[in-house]
């Protein structure tokens, strides 16, 4: 049971404190069967929250080297210039169609990244708001199309881990420092559950934030396990009564082994919460350099941890893709690791025909990318599911759902298997 400690800090946590103390919490019913059916879904990178390695032509077209996120892309050019970009760029790049490709692809999620300024510019924050009627008409594309939508708050105020996705790339995050800063965040996460109290039948999830940046100490750690409690509250109790909403609470777990989190939020006395785990495979020389027998061996070994745990484990982002040689992957101006463009980096081979067009893929390539598809998709059906990280990209065809379906390395139905017993 959660403490008194902090007195805990909005109406909607009180609220959960007392049922969860006097009541215990009543098993959620949400409106998909997580646990005894496997979540399989894609990720709509790059729409909401920009990325440059998902849509570099946007920041390339600004000519200016110092435009590396959503931030910098509305402070340093001309306004109405970077607005009107802006709302082309939200028309286009998911649309209707996008959830029609998604369903027939035998999908059941979607994820959508979005920041926090949709909700709320402060004073000094250069940021350009407009995105909350593209999450509302998702949700309406969702629901004519049967999908389910996870809302994942994708950038905090401050930012949670300094990430070009979080909306402002720094080199020191500083929204768990700043109590003002989870304020704000606190009440953007009350926003879209009243946003969504009267549509839980399509947004079955939130996720109230994506990759605090545990790695980087306790105190991290500590502001994050406290967002998590009052999270529980503003998610599970948006009504201003003790009577519980059915959304599923998803956590992530603030890049820490899943065995830190054993015991937190677990069911009976918690209902209604999972977790959230990333697995990547290239953000560092270790995993850049191994080969592809060894990419596939390391996917396979999360079998036993992500069944083993003590809530439902959705692996939320992860990808067929091995190497960082996207352009901009690792941030605007940056280089890869695989190549040795990354200062600092042992280079491990050349990029080309490893990124970029699948035409330009060789049909060994595209033969690994489809083992790797399987190996993860397999082994992360060991725990709740799985959602890949992302649905398409300008140019990394090795990272999109939507090219690994047009050229064969991503099956149209998810259950297909060309080697089954690629985990052994």
């Amino acid at each position: 049971m959660v403490s008194l400690r902090a007195a805990l800090s909005s109406t909607s946590v009180l609220l959960a404190l007392l049922a969860h103390s006097v009541l215990g919490d009543s098993p959620i019913h949400p409106s998909f069967p997580y646990g005894s059916s496997k979540v399989r879904g894609v990720n709509l990178g790059g729409w909401l929250v920009l990325e440059p390695w998902i849509t570099p032509s946007l920041f390339d077209n600004t000519g200016n080297n110092g435009i590396v996120d959503e931030w910098t892309f509305a402070q340093f050019q001309d306004r109405s210039t970077a607005q009107s970009a802006l709302q082309q760029h939200w028309d286009t790049w998911i649309t209707e169609q996008d959830f029609i490709d998604i369903a027939a692809a035998g999908l059941n999620h979607v994820r959508v990244p979005i920041g926090y300024w949709a909700f709320d510019v402060g004073s000094g924050e250069p940021y350009i708001s407009g995105q909350l009627p593209y999450l509302q008409k998702a949700v309406g594309w969702a629901r004519n199309h049967g999908l389910k939508v996870i809302v994942d708050l994708h950038g905090a105020p401050g930012s949670q881990n300094g990430f070009d996705n979080s909306g402002h790339r720094v080199s020191t995050p500083q929204w768990h420092s700043n109590q003002t800063n989870i304020q704000r965040t606190d009440a953007i996460i009350k926003t879209i559950a009243s946003m969504f109290i009267n549509e839980q039948d399509v947004v079955s999830v939130i996720a109230p934030l994506n990759e605090p940046a545990g790695f980087d100490g306790p105190n991290v750690l500590s502001a994050v396990r406290q967002y998590w409690y009052d999270s529980y509250g503003n998610i599970r109790f948006p009504y201003g009564t003790t009577e519980q909403s059915n959304t599923l609470v998803l956590l992530h777990d603030a890049f820490q082994p899943l065995s830190y989190w054993d015991g937190f939020q677990t069911p009976p006395a918690w209902q209604g919460v999972a977790m959230d785990t990333h697995i990547y495979q290239m953000f560092s020389q270790d995993e850049v350099s191994r080969t592809n027998a060894q990419h596939i061996s390391a996917a396979c070994a999360y079998a036993s941890s992500l069944s083993s745990f003590d809530l439902w484990v959705i692996v939320g982002e992860w990808t067929p893709a091995a190497t960082d040689c996207a352009k901009y992957l690792n941030g605007r101006g940056v280089g890869a690791r695989y190549d040795g463009t990354m200062a600092g980096a042992d280079r491990v081979g050349s990029c080309s025909g490893l990124t970029g067009s699948a035409s330009g893929f060789s049909a060994s390539y595209k033969t690994f990318l489809r083992q790797y598809w399987e190996a993860q998709t397999s082994t992360y059906e060991q725990g709740a599911g799985w959602i890949q990280w992302t649905w398409k990209a300008e140019n990394a065809d090795e990272w999109s759902y939507q090219a690994g379906l047009k050229n064969g390395w991503i099956p149209q139905d998810p259950t297909q298997r060309q080697y089954p017993n690629i985990c052994g």
